[in-house]
């Protein structure tokens, strides 16, 4: 909004300039973020207390967890809030990427809002049917591919290239439909399956942003994809806005949701924030990496695929309990190991994911 307001006021006043620029208003959209945030953090988890709106524990939770019974929930709602604040106010509001990824990101935010309010509430241990929402996360995933792949930007929309390999592109044609739905559907269940203790899925969302403000940064630039040699998207620069504004929330989340947290990002959050991650990584091409990106997301994921696939075909488990942080949890790591460990190994896996900038 301000872009669209102030830019054109610089053939008057040349001040107006330093709204042209992705850096200067992704630094911005980072600060505005925060502040709202931090601002509104302490009267949102107050009324959400006071709503009700608070974390009941499942059968599926080691027993240390029954202290966190009645800790407000729902905390995506602020997360929601700054961001789309923050967006609207600092991005070039002309861009249809921001508007294709604020989709997924407010609808995503529905569906973990219904479920939470169905476990609140409630008081619906299940929340809302896996089924039903898997079915909404596809068409709506589903209806975001489809609009990025019809924006007309030369040859690349159903294509994808490979980490670490300069001259792999690999056209999937229309198939690339069905992979972006799971990339997308994928990444925000892996965040809503990690998100289980006091932020743990905070900082990996906040690394992994930062990691895709810079592609999407270069991807959007014709000098630095080419040099680079990574496909270049016209126009997804601007999602390096967006990008921000997730990091800037997500840090002013944490001061409340670090341990021991005082409110908790519920499904509200997690599958919000882990769409909107999936759909830019869609748009900036950069989908396979979000496997290095987001390996954190990837070993919570795949504790609970192996748990139960191990469960079904021999009866027994492999892991004390899964998702992989309550087995940590199990073997007598506490809780803020666990976090700060993971948080480490997160921060090491976008620095490799970064290095595929240049080692291609």
């Amino acid at each position: 909004m301000l872009h669209a307001l102030l830019v054109p006021l610089a053939e008057y006043v040349s001040f107006f300039n330093v709204f042209k620029y992705l850096t200067f208003r992704t630094m911005y959209a980072t600060i505005t973020a925060l502040l709202i945030t931090m601002l509104i953090g302490t009267i949102a988890t107050e009324m959400l207390r006071r709503y009700k709106f608070s974390k009941l524990n499942k059968d599926c939770e080691p027993d240390a967890h029954k202290s966190k019974e009645g800790t407000p929930t729902m905390g995506g709602l602020i997360i929601i809030f700054s961001v789309c604040v923050s967006t609207v106010l600092w991005s070039d509001l002309s861009n249809r990427y921001i508007w294709v990824t604020l989709f997924i990101f407010l609808f995503y935010g529905v569906i973990g809002f219904i479920d939470d309010y169905k476990k609140t509430i409630a008081r619906s241990p299940g929340g809302l049917s896996s089924k039903i929402r898997l079915l909404f996360e596809c068409i709506f995933a589903g209806v975001a591919i489809l609009f990025i792949v019809s924006i007309d930007n030369g040859d690349i929309s159903t294509k994808i290239a490979l980490p670490f390999i300069k001259s792999f592109v690999f056209d999937m044609s229309w198939g690339y439909v069905i992979f972006g739905i799971v990339v997308i559907v994928g990444t925000a269940n892996a965040v809503n399956l990690t998100d289980g203790l006091d932020g743990l899925a905070t900082m990996p969302i906040v690394t992994s942003f930062v990691a895709y403000a810079v592609f999407a940064y270069i991807a959007g630039n014709l000098f630095f994809s080419e040099y680079l040699h990574i496909p270049y998207v016209r126009g997804s620069g601007e999602l390096t806005v967006f990008c921000g504004a997730m990091v800037g929330a997500g840090l002013g989340f944490l001061w409340f949701n670090t341990f021991p947290a005082s409110i908790f990002m519920g499904d509200v959050g997690s599958l919000s924030m882990g769409g909107a991650l999936g759909v830019v990584a869609c748009i900036v091409k950069h989908e396979v990496v979000l496997l290095i990106v987001g390996g954190v997301f990837v070993l919570e994921t795949l504790s609970v695929i192996l748990q139960v696939a191990s469960f079904k075909l021999t009866g027994k488990r492999i892991f004390n309990m899964a998702p992989f942080h309550h087995h940590l949890e199990l073997k007598g790591w506490s809780e803020p190991k666990i976090i700060v460990r993971l948080w480490i190994v997160s921060f090491i896996l976008v620095l490799v994911a970064l290095s595929t900038l240049k080692l291609r």
